[in-house]
């Protein structure tokens, strides 16, 4: 059938090829008897084929004009065509309305409209050929019913049974001892648990300048794979290259799930005893979980200015020595990137005797701020600050806390009003905080930062920094500041340390300090 598929040639008879699948697996040959199908449907109309809307893993319920490949070409964002042929009514869509509306989009704009088994092109003007074609969308829609209701049905017995289904959240995975037979267990990935672990600590280290915004940018910059294109390579399939979003990345970090419980509706899933329901160890434990609340919650932050994470060393880090106003860099096509003082061109009143404006190659001075500063605290060991959550105890009394908070919300949402509902929730209330008591009554370590060596020296933090930026953290976090004077001075450029009174609130990163400095 090759010649069935060839270049739009304005024939009249131009047609788009629309297959579709909600789940795309190894074993699946759908997608070539669909190409099958719709290649005979469009012979038999003495059409060709001249391009391919093919939508994987899309669900029927999506609209087909915003399905990501069908889409663009019923809103004539993709070039010129005759029609669309499918190889049933149920690829086009599985809701009656968005059928028709798609059927009567081709008929209005008098395109084709054609699929496998209908003796020909569908005309919608005809009351037997609009019958038929209504009824089989309606067909189609009553099976998707079907497909939810069962869907929605199994989804509440698993629940029931304390297991969990459909995708992992991001730094578990499910373990299943038959090739995609049910979950057995569920336990934490070891590269993407890790990875949400260090986001955290990072967070909770320094939550006024280490945010998921400033993370999410971070993980974009490493290549790590962000947590959709994660589970695809998970399940042996291609990523995508979706970026890292910091709204994403912070409901991660504030959902439970990430304590390793069943969660339903953002809220854990309640055991007979009144318990969350546990699937397997937490990426972190309640005492944690709390803190990312308290560092995460939304609150005013004054604007620092736009923060770039172009790979520059000493933006925010140089100064000029004329007006004391950070330095920015400029870029030409004849000349490398440089840093200067843009401020008296800018108009700014404490900048107006900056003149000469310093001007120095990017390149040359971040090689000479690299040999000073590898030079004066290269060799010194790192302490590295480090949120600790405690010896248990307060998790303990949090988790505890929380079950009778839980409790006593659905009580006063009506959930145990009648008489054996009200007795079941005395005892487990009364349990509840017989356990909090004697909790409260045994020592507890607190959680806090505390400091512990990493076995690195400053050199080999730097040396193993992934990027420019991972470099800029340190020096800043080392509250360094570079001042670059004209070439007409007698000094060209001054490093040096600000004290902790100096230091300028945008500090970012790890909390370091150098042993026996």
């Amino acid at each position: 059938m090759d010649e069935v598929e060839r270049p739009y040639d304005g024939c009249g008879k131009c047609l788009l090829g629309v297959r579709r699948l909600s789940r795309v697996k190894a074993a699946t040959t759908s997608p070539e008897r669909q190409r099958e199908d719709v290649l005979t449907a469009a012979a038999a109309v003495g059409g060709h084929i001249i391009a391919w809307a093919d939508d994987w893993e899309v669900s029927g319920a999506t609209d087909p004009m915003t399905r990501p490949k069908l889409g663009p070409w019923l809103r004539d964002e993709r070039g010129e065509y005759d029609g669309i042929v499918a190889s049933a009514v149920d690829r086009l869509g599985r809701n009656v309305v968005d059928c028709l509306n798609t059927g009567y989009k081709m008929r209005d704009e008098g395109k084709f409209l054609v699929t496998y088994g209908h003796e020909g092109v569908w005309n919608l003007d005809d009351p037997n050929d609009e019958n038929r074609f209504t009824m089989e969308a309606w067909g189609a829609q009553m099976e998707l019913r079907a497909i939810q209701r069962r869907n929605r049905d199994a989804t509440k017995k698993i629940r029931a049974a304390g297991r969990p289904k459909g995708k992992p959240s991001y730094g578990f995975r499910y373990v299943r001892t038959v090739p995609n037979g049910r979950v057995d267990s569920v336990e934490l990935h070891p590269h993407a648990a890790e990875v949400l672990r260090t986001v955290a600590g990072r967070i909770l280290a320094d939550p006024e300048n280490v945010t998921p915004s400033s993370e999410a940018a971070r993980l974009n910059r490493l290549g790590e794979p962000a947590p959709a294109d994660h589970l695809a390579v998970m399940y042996g399939k291609s990523a995508a290259g979706r970026p890292w979003y910091p709204t994403s990345l912070r409901n991660m970090l504030l959902s439970e799930a990430a304590m390793g419980y069943l969660v339903h509706q953002g809220k854990p899933v309640i055991d007979r005893t009144g318990k969350p329901v546990r699937l397997c160890e937490g990426l972190w434990n309640r005492t944690t979980h709390n803190a990312l609340k308290e560092v995460l919650r939304a609150r005013d932050t004054p604007y620092r200015g736009r923060k770039s994470n172009r790979s520059y060393l000493l933006t925010k880090v140089a100064v000029c020595g004329q007006c004391n106003n950070r330095l920015f860099t400029q870029t030409s096509a004849d000349a490398p990137p440089r840093y200067t003082c843009t401020a008296r061109n800018k108009g700014w009143p404490n900048a107006q005797d900056c003149r000469p404006a310093p001007n120095m190659r990017a390149a040359n001075l971040d090689a000479l701020v690299e040999g000073w500063f590898l030079e004066k605290f290269g060799h010194g060991a790192i302490i590295e600050t480090v949120y600790d959550s405690g010896n248990g105890v307060a998790d303990r009394i949090a988790e505890v806390k929380a079950s009778r908070q839980r409790l006593r919300a659905d009580r006063e949402a009506g959930l145990y009003d009648q008489s054996d509902d009200a007795e079941w929730y005395r005892e487990r209330y009364a349990e509840l905080s017989h356990e909090l008591k004697a909790l409260e009554n045994e020592p507890q370590r607190p959680p806090g930062m505390v400091q512990r060596p990493t076995g690195e020296t400053v050199e080999d933090r730097w040396m193993k920094a992934p990027d420019i930026q991972a470099r800029k953290e340190i020096l800043v976090d080392f509250r360094v500041q570079v001042t670059l004077f004209p070439a007409s001075a007698s000094v060209r450029w001054v490093p040096e340390i600000l004290d902790s009174s100096e230091q300028s609130s945008q500090s970012l990163g790890w909390e370091n300090r150098i042993a026996g400095l």
